[in-house]
């Protein structure tokens, strides 16, 4: 997935990280091979009407991913396609629900998988992955585009699209865990044991957000580095910009570099040890004022890094705030990649611009101002906090998957299990904190929360990175032995990669927990530290 990561720097957004599952738990049963592959009878939802079925029997092989995220996967098994397109009469949309099901080799799950950026579901990896590992899978389009899409955004008549936005938003992720069950009901004769919801960035809003709607939709969800919060966090992620905009004060790649590189220095001992990790992002106070005068080479340039230039990460590190000084939301969390919402380009003539993150800026002009043409360079401080509030006000209701009350999850025996990055250069981990602290609060104790939610924080990894990229964890494994076995993970073993680009195992603590160095023992190994409850700040 290190591909991933060069496809994000030219440009593809946020959400876009394939979510790869890889489900290491060993299969609770196996099926005999389905009887051919024909046209599953599939009964409409309550305000839907089927507008096709189709099945068709597939060789299998090598899966190559659709839309600008591409991606391969090798040795998939034969597998029965099965296309159910819905519409909601009326609406005049078309959300199309694929269902792949392995020909032979069936584990007896149902693994759902969630979307990208504007994306509502898998380009095809996550299936394929899915099905190599003997998951029946399922993933809906919603309607609407691929992850740079958002021409479906604004009807013709130049007003929100509230079907489509209702589809993305919610309704048919819902209606993707009906018809993939009653696909899997009518193509193997059985239903499945157990369903999952698989997701990470928009896959992960997508996950909480099932655990909020529809708490009996899976048994299972892993929810990973979720877009919670997403009408204040997407205008949030422009922060960055607006600051450098507002400041005449364009700081390049280098720079940027430097500052992340001496944060994470300065507080790469929060645990005990040197390891290239900063083990608590929230507990570093950096102030990136110590660097105003170093000299930093860039493309063969020495460079001075400026009062002003230190200012500006200053800004981005807090996050955005009123003209008075009230918080909006967190900032981009000291030690991740400043360059991924702070990336600059020069112009014709040479002189270094913003280059705003895709994801932010589309959301801004075509959802929030309703002008696809609108220029998000010139936000002004003011205006900026203007139109925070009204994305708030427009869309908290339809988009927003904060809301604390997982009873009736609970009390369906759900489980949800997320892990976000420490150093997520996209969405601050701190959201998703705030969140388990508020469920906390509303379930009355930490205890019942983690009876059936809990939150695993990684030292160092970035926006999705854990799914290959930046390093790597089963969390998969982990959720299916929770649902299965009750086997509630108490640590979940990640690989991690440092600031050197060395692989350290670790044993991710639950949150609020912390890994701490025993002070003997190789840093590398996960048996060299021990989780604690974090010391004040």
């Amino acid at each position: 997935m290190r591909r991933l990561l060069t496809v994000l720097a030219a440009g593809v957004p946020l959400a876009a990280a394939v979510y790869l599952p890889t489900a290491s738990a060993e299969s609770r049963s196996s099926a005999s091979a389905p009887l051919g592959c024909t046209t599953a009878s599939v009964k409409a939802l309550s305000g839907t009407r089927v507008e096709s079925v189709t099945a068709v029997r597939q060789d299998g092989g090598t899966i190559h991913g659709g839309g600008i995220l591409g991606g391969t996967v090798t040795g998939v098994p034969a597998y029965c396609e099965v296309t159910v397109t819905l519409t909601h009469p009326g609406d005049g949309d078309h959300a199309g629900i694929r269902t792949w099901l392995p020909v032979t080799g069936w584990n007896g799950r149902l693994q759902a998988l969630g979307g990208a950026a504007f994306a509502a579901g898998d380009n095809g990896v996550g299936l394929a992955t899915a099905v190599k590992n003997g998951y029946a899978a399922t993933t809906t389009d919603a309607g609407v585009g691929d992850a740079l899409d958002v021409g479906w955004a604004l009807n013709g008549q130049g007003q929100v699209n509230s079907a489509l936005l209702k589809n993305f938003a919610s309704r048919s992720q819902h209606e993707a865990a009906v018809v993939g069950k009653a696909v899997v009901d009518a193509v193997y004769g059985r239903p499945a044991s157990y369903s999952y919801f698989t997701g990470c960035s928009t896959g992960g809003r997508q996950g909480y957000m099932e655990a909020q709607r529809y708490p009996d939709d899976y048994d299972g969800i892993l929810a990973d580095a979720p877009a919670v919060n997403w009408d204040r966090y997407e205008l949030a992620t422009l922060w960055p910009q607006v600051v450098m905009n507002n400041e005449k004060t364009y700081v390049t790649g280098c720079e940027l570099d430097a500052f992340t590189a001496a944060s994470v220095n300065a507080c790469d001992t929060l645990d005990g040890a040197r390891d290239g990790l900063v083990n608590d992002a929230s507990r570093c106070d950096f102030d990136p004022r110590r660097l105003i005068g170093t000299k930093v080479v860039c493309e063969g340039r020495e460079l001075t890094i400026t009062a002003a230039d230190a200012a500006v990460v200053r800004k981005i590190w807090d996050g955005p705030r009123t003209a008075s000084g009230r918080k909006l939301w967190s900032g981009v969390p000291v030690g991740a990649d400043l360059k991924g919402l702070a990336g600059t380009a020069p112009d014709a003539d040479g002189t270094l611009k913003g280059a705003p993150f895709q994801v932010p800026a589309h959301w801004t002009a075509s959802w929030v101002k309703k002008d696809p043409s609108f220029d998000v360079s010139t936000l002004t401080y003011s205006r900026f906090t203007e139109l925070f509030h009204q994305a708030v006000a427009e869309y908290g209701h339809i988009m927003d998957t904060d809301d604390p009350d997982l009873s009736a999850f609970r009390e369906s025996g759900g489980k949800l299990l997320t892990w976000h990055g420490q150093a997520d250069q996209y969405i601050p981990p701190q959201g998703t904190v705030d969140y388990h602290r508020r469920v906390v609060r509303e379930t009355g104790s930490a205890k019942k929360v983690d009876d059936f939610y809990r939150l695993f924080l990684a030292p160092g990894t970035d926006h999705c990175g854990l799914n290959g990229q930046d390093g790597s964890a089963d969390g998969l494994a982990a959720l299916t032995a929770w649902v299965e076995h009750g086997k509630a993970p108490r640590t979940l073993p990640a690989t991690l990669v440092n600031a050197e680009g060395k692989q350290l195992e670790r044993d991710l603590c639950a949150y609020p927990e912390v890994s701490r160095y025993q002070g003997h023992g190789d840093p590398s190994l996960a048996t060299s530290f021990r989780c604690v409850l974090p010391s004040r700040h």
